[in-house]
């Protein structure tokens, strides 16, 4: 007896369900293709980036800028920061309003204080009822001398390192710096300007910044005698963490302003070395030494540079740079 050959026709869902499945399997396969890709490209990409466009070596990455380790070209400057920006997030969705900069050491209230505007469409009682208010206001944000004393400090430093040229960190340490020494009450007696210049100072010794004593009191409010107090006053009371400066701290500053070469640099700075091992600079002003390392470097490699230019440069005599040119060439 023979057994019937069972026959069942497919109904709609099923052939629906696999039609569904067999894209899916299409999707999936695209989107690992295109995964892929892009993996490809953006290692492509990542490759090109990290070549030097000038000579294909290989660059470096610090916070700021992207730097060719082989010619010293700078590949990319001001990175974008992809980071959170300072925002309420209350009411993300529909309030995103900005809620001010993040706080500071350049302030002495961290930057957390308001102030009350003025308004030229403000008239008769109005106004002066908002000057009352303003007053009243500057009153209570700077109640004691203490703050006040920190206040004219604080815009002391931040005109000196705006003047200079000088970064922010270099400017936060400063008013850190400032911070320490009243709190050691160490202005009784001396001048806050004087504090002021000591600590820019000393903040750009600490972050390797090639500024003299010159150069900051030059711009600065006080003279050198009391920028000398403040800064003997800070240093006997807080140890500061700062050692003897050398010449080689202030190659590349005076290099770039006499316009030498990399390899005028490079072989300033041997000299400079060499000077502080044999004692050659020893007793001796280290900006002068710098510029006559530098002098002697761009005679050895054949270089325009004359004793008077070194010399303009690092504010100091042609005498100072002849005298450590003969010790270091025995001439």
């Amino acid at each position: 007896m023979s057994r019937a050959r069972s026959t069942r026709a497919r109904s709609h869902r099923t052939e629906t369900t696999d039609r569904a499945e067999e894209a899916t399997a299409t999707a999936e396969e695209e989107a690992a293709d295109a995964e892929e890709k892009t993996a490809g490209d953006a290692e492509a990409s990542a490759t090109a980036v990290d070549e030097c466009p000038e000579c294909g070596g290989r660059t470096r990455v610090n916070s700021a800028e992207r730097v060719c380790d082989d010619c010293g070209l700078v590949v990319e400057a001001d990175r974008i920061d992809h980071g959170p920006e300072w925002r309420s997030f209350d009411d993300d969705d529909t309030d995103p309003k900005r809620t001010g900069a993040p706080l500071t050491r350049s302030r002495h209230d961290r930057g957390l204080s308001t102030e009350i505007g003025r308004s030229t469409r403000v008239k008769g009682r109005k106004r002066r009822r908002l000057a009352r208010m303003r007053t009243q206001h500057n009153r209570a944000r700077i109640s004691t001398k203490r703050d006040r004393n920190k206040v004219y400090a604080y815009t002391e430093i931040r005109r000196l390192t705006g003047v200079l040229g000088l970064p922010d960190s270099v400017r936060d340490a400063a008013c850190a710096l400032f911070d320490s020494a009243q709190e050691e009450s160490l202005l009784r007696g001396r001048s806050l300007e004087g504090f002021a210049a000591a600590c820019v100072y000393v903040a750009c010794r600490t972050a390797d910044v090639a500024r003299t004593v010159g150069e900051v009191c030059d711009e600065a409010k006080a003279t050198e005698d009391e920028h000398r107090a403040a800064f003997d006053a800070m240093n006997r009371e807080l140890g500061l963490p700062i050692a003897p400066s050398g010449p080689v701290e202030y190659l590349p500053r005076f290099a770039s302003d006499l316009g030498c070469t990399a390899e005028v640099e490079r072989r300033a700075g041997e000299l400079a070395e060499r000077a502080v091992s044999e004692g050659i600079a020893n007793g001796r002003n280290p900006v002068g030494v710098a510029a006559a390392c530098l002098y002697t470097a761009a005679r050895e490699l054949d270089t325009d540079c004359t004793q008077q230019e070194a010399a303009d440069v690092a504010d100091v005599t042609p005498v100072t740079v002849r005298r450590t040119y003969v010790d270091l060439t025995g001439e």
